[in-house]
């Protein structure tokens, strides 16, 4: 297959993610990223799209850190073919060593997120990865707690934006840059 050219790679990837109408509630309509990644040639794509961001020394991390748990596959990736180390970012009581914790508010309720507390040092230029942004709740806990290990979270990155939902425009709001590859207005 020829290389894709930026201006297609938004619509190739879009093509690729799956609508599942009413899951988890009736009403939403849930964008499932697994196609992108059940297709070798889609996920070269996928992870060439972030790898023409991230190889520029001006947006390069010392670290990548993924959210549980999509953003551990497309964070991995990422980190691996940069050669910088990874970092998880887990739903409470996930991680077995030493941790600090950040709880955020969900629709219905609350969550923690954890990471190990020497999973970043002071001062690491620190790019945030999840498959989708939605709320953006996820992605702000997951900086305040790289921030409390007094990293810096150059950017956060994700495949989805689904700006209905308020989310990209709270996090970029808060002075997070933000870096997606597919928007889906009518989320």
């Amino acid at each position: 297959m020829n290389p894709i050219t930026p201006p297609d790679t938004h619509q190739y990837l879009r093509q690729h993610i799956r609508t599942v109408p009413d899951w988890p509630a009736p009403g939403v309509a849930f964008r499932d990223i697994t196609p992108l990644l059940q297709d070798p040639e889609v996920f070269r794509v996928l992870i060439e799209a972030f790898m023409q961001r991230y190889r520029q020394a001006e947006h390069r991390p010392d670290v990548v850190a993924g959210l549980d748990a999509r953003g551990f596959i497309i964070g991995s990736v990422i980190a691996h073919q940069l050669g910088v180390g990874f970092v998880p970012i887990r739903k409470k009581g996930k991680l077995p060593y030493t941790t600090v914790s950040e709880t955020y508010e969900l629709e219905y309720g609350s969550a923690t997120v954890e990471l190990h507390t020497d999973a970043v040092r002071p001062g690491q230029r620190v790019l945030l990865i999840d498959d989708l942004i939605a709320t953006g709740g996820t992605m702000m806990a997951g900086r305040r707690l790289l921030e409390k290990l007094g990293a810096e979270v150059t950017e956060g990155a994700a495949i989805v934006d689904l700006p209905e939902l308020g989310g990209s425009a709270r996090l970029r709001a808060s002075g997070l840059r933000l870096y997606t590859l597919v928007d889906f207005e009518d989320h």
